[in-house]
């Protein structure tokens, strides 16, 4: 199966709290793998099955601890502790961030693929890690967590870029999606130009 692209800012999909997984076959063993796929493309630590487009209780992530990704399916937080205060991004909303508060201990259950049951006690960032998909499942987005005023900051970048792009995707990563579409029939060596789904002209491409 191929790489997802991952939803952004602005899907409906992203604001659909999400249903309980209740089949774990072959099907969703393949959805997991590109859903992993996706996560080392964008590249993150973590991608929520709503992120995808599908509405289904489950998320995919790696600490880069050495065990690998990992799949939690029909996640539930038991209880949470403390506080803690991190720089905090997401993929569905590319190239912002901002300081969110969140729990700093969790104790999260749920399963994995082979239907093992997942029982842990995490703390900083790989409590937050789990927190951050959690939301998704939830359809709630890090703008929620903002004061007024930051989430008017937000909201008012956002739309602009989806006014000027038809995306809420990084302008940054636009420009480089098309600087490296070289135009068909190009030959090496000479100087190209290209121009993207927006209209807009790129010349000089390398």
């Amino acid at each position: 199966m191929a790489s997802f692209d991952i939803r952004l800012f602005g899907d409906p999909v992203l604001r659909t709290p999400a249903s309980e997984v209740t089949k774990v076959d072959g099907a969703l063993v393949k959805i997991t793998e590109a859903m992993i796929k996706a996560m080392y493309e964008a590249p993150g630590i973590g991608l929520a099955a709503p992120q995808v487009g599908i509405q289904k209780r489950f998320f995919v992530y790696d600490f880069h601890d050495g065990d690998g990704a990992k799949v939690l399916i029909n996640p539930v937080i038991k209880e949470s502790r403390g506080e803690w205060v991190y720089d905090e991004g997401c993929l569905s909303v590319p190239g912002l961030s901002w300081e969110i508060t969140r729990p700093k201990e969790i104790h999260i259950v749920g399963f994995d693929l082979d239907g093992k049951e997942i029982d842990v006690e995490v703390d900083e960032l790989e409590s937050r890690l789990y927190q951050h998909e959690m939301d998704h499942l939830d359809g709630k987005l890090l703008i929620d967590y903002l004061d007024p005023e930051h989430r008017a900051d937000a909201m008012r970048v956002l739309r602009n870029r989806i006014l000027d792009n038809g995306s809420a995707q990084d302008p940054a990563k636009l420009a480089e999606q098309a600087m490296l579409a070289v135009p068909k029939g190009a030959k090496a060596g000479e100087p190209k130009s290209a121009t993207n789904r927006f209209g807009i002209t790129f010349p000089g491409l390398k």
